[in-house]
């Protein structure tokens, strides 16, 4: 393993804000970082730097001399009527049949492959960027929010390609989910700092929290010695047989130290609408057909959600979701059919462009105040926008110049100000953290009213969905499983697409042949025993017994002293991971830390296995 990539010192300013100082950081070949930071902490910035895009204000980016960089760009790198295979070619340098062989992996074939990849849906360009990236045979991708607006079976083939990708990844992500599937070590922007963790990102906000809790408690036991220093100096400062000991106190009080705590920073609290919960339909689609103009994208549809529901709408890009959405809201006609909302329904609406709709004109503050009920009290805006962390100016802050993060934070504080007992959202995570989002997930699993909505992250949609509805193949059903069922049925499909083009059997592997005969396997030296049949020496079957039983508890013995000792030199890694603060340090404790949990969880597996076979001479 080498290193390919160093950042020393780095530090990045932005006027009064800090976005790095003094920042270390070190990626090595084949490792999948993953890079999570809060909204404006400086991650697409850090990326920019990476590249050469930007500069750094002081510090080094060092690179191996062979680091090959492939980078996933958000804009469109296609010509006017290109097809995916054309622009493979003319990107990479490599033959028609090469590019077909890699534009496979992402399912790139007939109109995918051979038609105009404008015409194609966001999450298939993504697949032919990616399939490009390949090309160029990188040994460092850097992926900036790679999985937003692709569907659950394009997300799915990306977390393949990584996971046969036998090289470096820096991906900065807030989808959870995608993030455990891909990578193994945690990179966390917070306050300046850069934190290289040895885990993956939920063992890291575990971590992050632990941290934090503790730096609480130091601050605190040294906010109650500074209080008694200081009510010592100040009572014996003015006393000539006391001032020398002042002074000393004084030296004391100097000497503390208090921790930045990563909870300081402020979170986002998301309150949903405060509303009665009702019963029976909320909305009743009969004989519906959805589309645009002559074009039909689903029909026939006959449909029921239930007030106090939270129905997640699934399906891959292209099929229709936000297509049925606006015809729930009415916002699209529909093309045949009714929609019907059951009595006082008042409807919230949460849609992908409404962020980039906002009138350019207003504040922060004027947008909300206008959005809100009238009649609200200005300190009840005033709570909200800060429950969305625009606190102090923010709230002055004109809509122009806010960022992709806070104008989806903007839209989502003007509906919380809202009286809406329906809420529909299409994908209200994007664009928002990792904390932000699971703050809206508990408040949406809180709220009293009916959610219906759209979202790409599966650990959201996991935690919040109680019902699915699939459009598929210009259908739409109430899906009868929840979303776990869901999301099997689709990487079972994605398998079996993958196999047939392998040219494997999914299952081959899991049956027994058909004709094979019965293997017999004899065990070596595991202390079993036949009680049936006396040895060739024709020894008493008791004697063998009581040896066998004997032999047994001797390593049953053995096992309880290897299993303490594992033990403890677990809890003393875990103990030195939690202090160290040297990212090579802290990966090698973990690699250390990993290599004695699996040799605890074999011993203590031997021992089960061994306590089994005491009971059974016994």
């Amino acid at each position: 393993m080498s290193v390919l990539l160093q950042i020393r010192n780095a530090s990045k300013h932005y006027g009064d804000q800090i976005l790095m100082e003094d920042a270390e950081c070190t990626i090595m070949s084949d490792t999948k970082v993953g890079f999570v930071g809060r909204n404006g902490a400086g991650k697409s910035t850090l990326l920019r730097c990476i590249l050469g895009d930007e500069e750094l204000d002081t510090g080094l980016i060092i690179k191996h001399p062979k680091l090959n960089i492939g980078y996933l760009r958000q804009h469109d790198p296609f010509l006017p009527g290109e097809t995916s295979l054309e622009f493979m070619m003319r990107d990479s340098g490599q033959p028609d049949w090469k590019c077909g062989e890699v534009g496979g992996q992402f399912e790139l074939k007939g109109k995918y492959l051979d038609g105009p990849v404008g015409e194609l849906s966001g999450g298939w360009q993504t697949r032919v960027k990616l399939a490009a990236l390949l090309l160029h045979e990188p040994n460092l991708l850097l992926l900036d929010e790679p999985t937003n607006f692709l569907d659950l079976r394009t997300q799915i083939l990306l977390e393949h390609f990584l996971r046969d990708f036998h090289e470096a990844c820096l991906i900065v992500s807030h989808d959870r989910a995608f993030l455990t599937a891909t990578c193994d070590v945690t990179l966390d922007l917070s306050m300046g700092k850069l934190t290289m963790y040895p885990g993956k990102i939920d063992d890291f906000l575990v971590y992050q929290q632990e941290l934090s809790e503790h730096d609480q408690r130091v601050n605190t036991a040294n906010e109650a010695k500074r209080k008694q220093l200081q009510e010592f100096i100040d009572k014996n400062r003015a006393r000539a047989s006391t001032a020398t000991r002042a002074k000393s106190k004084e030296k004391a009080l100097g000497r503390l130290e208090f921790k930045d705590v990563q909870g300081e920073q402020a979170r986002a609290t998301v309150r949903a609408p405060m509303v009665e919960p009702r019963k029976g339909p909320a909305v009743r689609c009969k004989d519906l057909t959805i589309g645009y103009g002559d074009h039909a994208i689903a029909s026939g549809i006959d449909l029921e959600i239930e007030h106090g529901s939270r129905a997640a709408i699934v399906g891959d890009n292209g099929q229709g979701k936000t297509t049925l959405l606006r015809t729930l809201v009415q916002s699209l006609p529909a093309l045949q059919g009714e929609v019907k909302w059951g009595f006082g329904c008042e409807i919230g609406t949460y849609a992908q462009h409404v962020y980039s709709s906002l009138p350019e004109r207003k504040t922060v503050l004027e947008y909300l105040e206008y959005e809100a009920i009238p009649g609200t009290k200005n300190q009840t805006i005033l709570d909200v926008a800060g429950a969305m962390l625009f606190r102090g100016s923010a709230v002055k802050k004109k809509i122009p110049v806010l960022s992709g993060g806070e104008r989806a934070r903007l839209c989502m504080a003007a509906l919380l100000l809202s009286k809406s007992n329906i809420l529909v959202l299409d994908e209200p995570g994007n664009h928002l953290d990792v904390e932000t989002v699971e703050a809206l997930a508990n408040a949406l699993i809180e709220y009293k009213g009916t959610v219906i909505f759209t979202s790409h992250d599966r650990h959201f949609m996991k935690r919040v969905a109680s019902s699915i509805v699939e459009v598929k193949d210009g259908t739409v059903v109430n899906y009868r499983g929840d979303y776990d069922s869901y999301l099997y049925m689709v990487n079972k499909e994605i398998d079996n697409v993958e196999s047939e083009r392998k040219g494997t059997s999914p299952k081959a592997n899991d049956k027994p042949a058909a004709h094979a005969k019965p293997k017999t396997t004899v065990p070596k030296d595991r202390g079993h025993v036949s009680l049936s049949t006396p040895n060739r020496k024709g020894s008493n079957t008791s004697k063998n017994i009581i040896d066998d039983d004997r032999s047994v508890k001797r390593e049953v013995g053995q096992l309880e002293k290897t299993i303490a000792k594992l033990d403890a030199q677990k809890k003393l890694l875990n103990e030195q991971l939690m202090q160290s603060t040297e990212a090579i340090a802290a990966m090698k404790l973990h690699e250390e830390l990993t290599k004695v949990t699996t040799e605890l969880e074999t011993a203590e597996m031997r021992w089960a296995e061994l306590q089994e076979q005491l009971e059974a001479l016994e």
